[in-house]
């Protein structure tokens, strides 16, 4: 009887531990905004637990877990550390590993993981670029006995078949991994973080800009515009002068103001948009169907015939006698623009 006891002991103790980890892994979902001091007694707590679980309540703790947005970094790097058969899930589908962590598993993880981790719905460029060398950093072709490299033949050589169906299938992988990369380097060709070499908005201009839409001051909201594309008065005035927001939505978009500030903006300034459609405003439908490559290239089109027009600088040849220049000079610089910035206001 006593050895009997002592045999059940073993899976009654597993089964405990299990009810333990889901206990602690269902209190941490409940969680929203887990405290500094709350992630670091979860991690205390789950490492010890999940190991000494049995396999069903490993792959029920890691499902779970790979929906929370928040996670300690120790943890999610021990979860993508485990045998495929555990991490896969989570290193498909979690979003709360970093991009570090991510490399961090395919550098010392095997192939299955990183297959994982390349067929997760979005993946960074430094995580792409990661991926690309670490494909470009495997071994080579096996040297031979001597320690010679095989030589290059001049002209190919009988190849068994079953060798040629082999390098045929490593070849279409390598193929279809490369395709794969590409395909996620282009989808994420328009991230909006990344604004190296293009006019982008300081936090000042952002808030100036944000500050004079809410109290409807369309001219000073002029005057900061034209200072934040280093253009002329005239150019913001003309931008703003399309009722339909339009021209300044692309403006917004191609400066780099935040989507929801550029949200707000246009409502503030043209209250039509302000409209409800489909549970958003019309400004939110009119920014989310621009694209921002369209956008830089049209207000750089704007801001070049901007300088051709409104050039502050006289051509370097010999000026005129100042009388003969007044003389010489037309009576009007420009037309005035059929509307003004009143028309605007009046809009609202």
């Amino acid at each position: 009887m006593r050895d009997r006891f002592r045999d059940l002991e073993g899976p009654m103790a597993i089964r405990k531990k299990d009810v333990v980890l889901m206990a602690t892994v269902s209190s941490f979902e409940n969680l929203s905004h887990p405290t500094r001091s709350e992630l670091r007694q979860f991690a205390e707590l789950f490492m010890p637990l999940f190991q000494a679980s049995s396999e069903e309540a490993k792959r029920q703790a890691v499902a779970a877990l790979s929906q929370c947005e928040n996670m300690p970094a120790a943890v999610a790097l021990f979860i993508g550390n485990q045998p495929i058969g555990f991490a896969a899930p989570f290193l498909t589908s979690s979003k709360a590993i970093n991009d570090d962590t991510l490399i961090t598993i395919a550098r010392t993880q095997g192939a299955s993981h990183v297959r994982a981790i390349v067929s997760r719905d979005s993946l960074s460029p430094k995580v792409i670029d990661a991926l690309v060398a670490l494909r470009q950093a495997e071994p080579r072709p096996a040297a031979t006995e001597s320690g010679e490299p095989h030589a290059m033949p001049l002209s190919p050589l009988p190849v068994a078949p079953e060798t040629d169906q082999q390098e045929a299938r490593q070849l279409t992988n390598e193929e279809a991994l490369r395709e794969r990369i590409r395909g996620l380097a282009s989808h994420l060709g328009r991230n909006d973080q990344d604004r190296l070499g293009l006019r982008s908005l300081s936090d000042i201009q952002e808030a100036l800009l944000v500050r004079f839409a809410r109290s409807r001051d369309a001219t000073h909201f002029a005057t900061a515009l034209a200072d934040a594309l280093s253009a002329s008065r005239w150019l913001a005035e003309r931008i703003m002068l399309d009722l339909s927001g339009q021209q300044l939505a692309t403006t917004l978009t191609s400066l780099g103001m935040g989507f929801l500030d550029a949200v707000f903006v246009l409502e503030k300034l043209y209250p039509h948009l302000a409209e409800v459609q489909h549970n958003v405003s019309r400004a939110f439908l009119v920014l989310d169907a621009l694209d921002p490559e369209e956008c830089h290239a049209r207000v750089e089109a704007w801001r070049r015939a901007d300088r051709y027009t409104y050039n502050p600088q006289a051509p370097a040849a010999v000026q005129p006698a100042p009388a003969a220049q007044a003389a010489a000079a037309p009576r009007y610089i420009r037309q005035a623009p059929v509307r003004d910035l009143n028309s605007v206001r009046r809009a609202r």
